[in-house]
């Protein structure tokens, strides 16, 4: 049997072109070819300094709140000093640049001056060196790693880790304090460093294969694992967000992102867009969380965005802010082109109070984007970009990517292959090799379905993680990824998430990750919320409809109770920026998901025989 080659269908702007294989396997891909990308990305920064040397590239609030710019001539200044003073200092692939800070100027600039020498950095959660005596995960990454020099940003908050796990030949560079056990170095002292021909020479050199960072990521398995990223992948990746999002080219973007640069996300995708596209890049100093998001909205009310990033859980806190705040709304939306959601599903409760505040601003509306990526693969892999109808659609596959379907479990597992997939992880050839297939494709473990069955031009819903998914006693297939997010749009914003259980049991049940402000609102602001009786009743009520509404056992969650403690980092429960890890949760919580089998008096249990 001969591979069958399908009519290519047009795609936003586009053609798609799909492959029938004998063995079953879709491959499908964009006809045109990708066009040509930078060598390396300082060579992009160096050319908007020499074009328009007073843009501001970024900026972030000081301690009183104002704002602090930093222009592109001002940055390459920056970059090229730090460049000499890295390499004076011996750093190399071998002996990398450690950065223990949150997103700020100086980590942007310590990166990029590594980067332009070909130096990799590798950004961790602060969490990593801050969460306590156990730093089991900051060791491996070291051990991994053998940095040469760490920068943190305030010496003295992260001095107890360093010193209990850095080598004493780890020089220390930070803005504040020192360490008198080893050699430290100011941040300042860095950026007064004269250029060198030796830093000159190693720009020079860098090309396609120069490892330009690494980023570590922990997937399921929760033990940290660097990714290489090359500046192959850095520009490629770049190239194929300017194809896929036309409007970049029209005005320099600005971006207001408080997403961690040590995921792939915003420390790929967002921070480069800027640097890509000669734009601004406003640094977010809040979370989406009850706590942080009014830094978040204080800035929003000062910058207008021109593309835009948040989690579902982010755009719900922003929605019920808007609803109050009229000039939070007029600044938002004036001058805004797109918004991208990512890290969980959306509901459609929320989806449709975005796209109705959104209408309401602009004609039209502005479209509501998401995605498929990962730290293997640039991150910028599947995308669409005009506007639809319902959340969960990723896209098809991005212009230089070809997605690989396989049947797999009754499912169809994604994979891909471009420029930019990473070459594979650090000093690991063993998981370099599990992690891609006999044809070079990376393999994402992530099941996709048609948007319209046999139609790729339509795109591709995300169908679960193949290593989230069970069996129940029975011997059918439970498709987690699909059945979470189900859950989660039928809770009608009362959760923000859902962590499903139900492995070689009879039937499903769910531990709930509450949206404390919806349910709060519900209690009338009595105490304690999970138990009053209003919260049940509608907890119950909702989770009952979704019961009732199930098509069998597989998608019948029929017992839930409410997680009352936050999950955990240290744990690998949750990342920082907010996905939630399925299985480890049910590892970190064993006794609470034994629970829902129990007779808890907390235990919702779901009315689904009764019919309506």
């Amino acid at each position: 049997m001969q591979s069958e080659l399908v009519q290519a269908k047009a795609f936003e702007g586009g053609q798609l072109v799909s492959e029938t294989r004998a063995d079953g396997s879709v491959l499908i891909w964009q006809r045109e070819a990708l066009p040509d990308w930078p060598r390396c990305m300082t060579a992009r920064f160096l050319h908007w300094a020499d074009i328009d040397p007073e843009r501001i590239w970024m900026a972030e609030r000081d301690a009183q709140g104002e704002w602090q710019r930093v222009s592109y001539g001002q940055g390459a200044r920056a970059i090229r000093a730090i460049g000499a003073a890295l390499l004076a200092q011996g750093l190399s692939v071998e002996r990398p640049l450690l950065i223990l800070s949150g997103n700020s100027l100086a980590h942007a600039l310590m990166a990029l001056g590594a980067q332009h020498v070909g130096i990799p950095s590798a950004a961790l959660s602060p969490a990593y060196a801050l969460s306590g005596e156990d730093r089991g995960k900051l060791s491996t990454v070291v051990a991994q790693l053998t940095p040469g020099m760490v920068f943190a940003d305030h010496a003295a908050k992260f001095l107890p880790a360093i010193e209990a796990v850095l080598g004493l030949d780890v020089a220390l560079v930070s803005l504040t304090g020192t360490s008198e056990k080893r050699v430290s170095l100011s941040y300042q002292d860095l950026l007064q460093t004269p250029p060198s021909a030796e830093m000159e020479a190693a720009h020079a050199a860098v090309g396609p294969d120069t490892v330009a960072k690494f980023l570590f990521t922990s997937g399921t398995t929760g033990s940290p694992k660097a990714v290489i990223q090359t500046q192959r992948m850095l520009c490629s990746n770049q190239a194929m967000v300017a194809k896929a999002y036309p409007f970049l080219a029209d005005e320099p973007p600005v971006l207001v992102d408080w997403a961690p640069w040590n995921h792939t996300a915003s420390g790929n995708k967002v921070f480069n867009m800027a640097i890509y596209h000669g734009g601004t890049y406003y640094i977010d100093d809040g979370r989406p969380t009850a706590d942080g998001i009014a830094r978040t909205i204080r800035t929003l009310r000062e910058v207008a965005p021109t593309w835009y990033f948040n989690v579902p859980v982010g755009y719900q806190f922003l929605l019920d802010a808007m609803e109050q705040d009229a000039t939070l709304v007029s600044t938002f939306f004036s001058r805004l082109k797109m918004m991208m959601y990512a890290g969980a599903g959306m509901s459609q409760p929320i989806w449709d109070r975005l796209t109705a505040v959104a209408a309401r601003q602009i004609g039209g509306g502005v479209p509501i984007v998401s995605g498929l990526g990962a730290t293997e693969t640039g991150p910028f892999a599947l995308y669409y970009s005009e506007k639809k109808d319902r959340p969960g659609n990723i896209g098809a596959p991005a212009l230089g990517v070809t997605l690989k379907l396989v049947p797999k479990e009754g499912k169809l597992e994604a994979r891909v292959k471009s420029p930019s997939i990473t070459p594979g992880y650090w000093r690991n050839p063993e998981l370099t090799a599990a992690a891609f297939d006999e044809d070079g494709f990376y393999i994402f473990g992530d099941a996709l379905r048609y948007a319209v069955e046999g139609e790729p031009a339509a795109g591709f819903i995300f169908d679960g993680r193949l290593a989230e998914n069970f069996k129940l006693s029975t011997g059918t297939w439970v498709a987690v990824g699909a059945l979470r997010a189900g859950l989660v749009d039928a809770m009608a914003g009362l959760i923000s998430d859902a962590v499903i259980a139900g492995e070689n049991k009879d039937d499903l049940r769910a531990l709930l990750l509450p949206n404390h402000a919806a349910l709060a609102q519900i209690a009338g602001g009595e105490e304690p919320v999970f138990s009053h009786p209003a919260v049940i009743a509608a907890l119950r009520d909702r989770l009952s409809a979704h019961a009732r509404a199930a098509t069998g056992s597989a998608a019948r969650v029929v017992a839930a109770l409410v997680v009352q403690q936050p999950l955990s980092f240290d744990r690998g429960e949750v990342t920082d920026k907010g996905s939630v890890n399925q299985r480890a949760v049910l590892r970190e919580r064993a006794d609470l998901v034994a629970s829902l089998w129990s007779e808890d008096p907390a235990l919702l249990l779901a009315d689904w025989k009764r019919r309506p």
